[in-house]
Parts: structure tokens; C-alpha cells; sequence
């Protein structure tokens, strides 16, 4: 993952009601609750500022009407923010003309959200090729391109099946196959998994993962669910009524929470979750043990090696690099805090 930020936000609001950017404006650009309530105006989104850094997962989450769903839709244009900066590769995409949004939703920008809205009379194999057909990719090098993504999510064999004859993750797994046929830079993902069965919604977020670690794509996934955003997210960012009330590492979030309300909004997860064994690692003193683990590993992760590893535990970087020691006590102290 890059430290190079890929999306910024700067400032950015959504006021829904007649006056809005007015209102914006007389408050000097930043209208409190109350003002806006006495214009008879709503703040979907709230001065939201964020870095979204290029190859990384940047869950944004809340409960429902935080506003996570309009700041995202914000963040691509579908919605017109009401003020503020939001930056693509540098540029502004609030000042860029409809047409020029158009191209760079088509070309750089793969969007996945909970309704799979699949085109149902078309197959598998049409449906991942429709938006390679609206850039005007002829047929052969669309369809070819089409099958490579099916494969990718693990449905060779299916492109000539029709929507409704697939279940519901194999679904979501052609919606997500379409979203990645244009090769996006960018990629937003809104609750795509939140209409799913547990076991299916676990088996698609393994899946998820797994395509992150060929594609290395910049992601921005929306959930309301902390547990999923803890197994996908390199950082999150909680909102509550519509502003982003602290953005972290999940191990920031629920070890030194900023407000009540994030401590609260983290107060059931387990340490042993969120806690990374780079926190816990001591530095290499003697040869590296047989049984290793990635420093960006959970401590819940961890703690099964134990079982034959004996006291200590190697520790690696993303090349299998030795980086340190993890040992079983520091483990139990972690497991015991619940």
C-alpha cells in the first residue's frame, strides 16, 4: 500500500433543501445543526475531510442515516456535493464538467453496491461485458476480458447463465466481476454484501480479500457492520450524523477511541481482533522458529499456532522477511482482556 493519496476530500458538504449553498455560504462555510434545522435544511454529510491512499481498503461506516451512502455517492458525483473539494488523482472532480465525470466514471471508477441490479435478460458473460459495450470495446476483446473477471470470482462455467438462475452470492460475485471489467483505478463499494446470508456474507468477504491481494486496488467500502469492516479495512472512518467522528487503524478505533460515541460504537469487540501482532512482537534475538506469522496479522489469528509452536512464535513482513518474535504469554494477556 502507498502512503500517496489516490482520493481527497476537502470540506466536503451535502445539504439537502431549497438554499442550500447559500446557507453554506452566510455561515461562513460551516452551518451548525441548529442553523441548518432553522432553514429547513438537512446535513446528509458534514465538513467531511479524508485521505483515501492508493491500494489500500478505507471502510467508512456508521449506523443507518450517518450519512455513509451520500458522502460515497458524493465522492463520485452521482450525488452533487453542496461545497467543498474532492480530489482524483489531483484533480478536482467538483470542478470537472458532466462529460469529463462521465469518462472517468467509465474508465477509472468500478462501483458495486447492495442491490446487484443485474440486467436480466442478459447471461452472465453480457452482463459483466455491458459497461466494456458502453465504452465501445469491440465484442471479442470485451467478452474476452469479460471471461478473465468471471474466472477471477470463481465462476468459469457459468457465463452463459442467466441472473435469475444463480443464488444470491453468485450474484453479487457477477456484480462485482462488471464493476472490475473496466479496470477501475477506484473503487467504491456500497454495503455490496449486507443482503447476503452469514455463512454466504463470510464466504464473499474471504473473496473479497482475496481479490485485494491480486488486484491491490484503492477501495472505499461502505458497512454498518464493525466486525466486517475490522476484517477488511487497512483504516476506517465512523460518521454520525453525517460528520466523520474519528478515522483510524481499527487497532487506533478500539484501543484509544476519540469520542464516547466511538467507544461505545467499539465497545464489544475483542482486543484480540483488532490488536495486530506487530503491536505485541519483540525484536529478533535468536534464529527465526518454524512457525511464523505476518506482523500484520490479528492476535486472534495468531493464537491457534501456539498449539505447536511452543512459547514463541516468528514473526515475517510481506516479503517473509523476519521481523520479530510474538511470544505465548503476550498472547494469553490479550485473549484474557476479552
Amino acid at each position: 500500500m502507498s502512503t500517496e493519496a489516490k482520493l481527497v476530500c476537502r470540506n466536503v458538504w451535502k445539504i439537502f433543501g431549497a438554499g442550500a449553498r447559500e446557507a453554506v455560504g452566510a455561515a461562513g462555510g460551516k452551518p451548525n445543526p441548529e442553523e441548518l434545522a432553522r432553514a429547513g435544511l438537512v446535513g446528509a454529510v458534514r465538513d467531511v475531510n479524508l485521505e483515501v491512499r492508493t491500494g489500500e481498503i478505507f471502510v467508512i461506516m456508521g449506523l443507518s442515516g450517518s450519512g455513509k451512502s451520500t458522502l460515497v455517492r458524493c465522492l463520485s458525483r452521482l450525488i452533487e456535493p453542496t461545497s467543498g473539494e474532492i480530489l482524483f488523482n489531483g484533480e478536482n472532480l467538483l470542478a470537472a464538467s458532466e462529460a469529463r465525470m462521465i469518462e472517468i466514471r467509465r474508465h477509472q471508477m468500478g462501483m458495486v453496491f447492495q442491490h446487484f441490479a443485474l440486467l436480466p435478460h442478459l447471461t452472465v458473460l453480457d452482463n459483466v461485458a455491458f459497461p466494456l459495450e458502453v465504452q465501445g470495446i469491440d465484442r471479442a476483446k470485451r467478452e474476452e476480458r469479460a471471461r478473465r473477471m468471471i474466472e477471477l470470482v470463481g465462476l468459469a462455467g457459468k457465463e452463459d447463465v442467466f441472473p435469475r438462475q444463480l443464488s444470491g452470492g453468485q450474484q453479487q460475485r457477477v456484480g462485482i466481476a462488471r464493476s472490475l471489467a473496466v479496470e477501475p483505478e477506484l473503487w467504491f463499494l456500497d454495503e455490496p454484501f449486507s443482503a447476503l446470508d452469514p455463512l454466504i456474507r463470510r464466504e464473499m468477504q474471504d473473496e473479497f480479500m482475496r481479490l485485494q491481494s491480486v488486484l491491490k486496488k484503492t477501495i472505499v467500502f461502505i458497512t454498518h457492520d464493525f466486525d466486517e469492516a475490522i476484517r477488511l479495512a487497512d483504516r476506517i472512518a465512523i460518521m454520525k450524523d453525517g460528520e466523520i467522528v474519528q478515522a483510524g487503524t481499527p487497532e487506533e478505533l478500539v484501543l484509544a477511541p476519540a469520542t464516547d460515541y466511538v467507544a461505545e460504537f467499539t465497545r464489544n469487540v475483542a482486543r484480540s481482533k483488532v490488536i495486530k501482532v506487530s503491536s505485541l512482537m519483540h525484536p529478533l534475538a535468536t534464529s527465526l522458529p518454524a512457525i511464523t506469522i505476518s506482523q500484520t496479522a490479528s492476535v486472534s489469528e495468531a493464537a491457534p499456532l501456539f498449539a505447536n509452536a511452543g512459547e514463541v512464535v516468528g514473526v515475517v513482513d510481506a516479503t517473509d522477511q523476519p521481523v520479530g518474535l510474538l511470544r505465548r504469554a503476550d498472547v494469553i494477556d490479550v485473549m484474557m482482556q476479552g
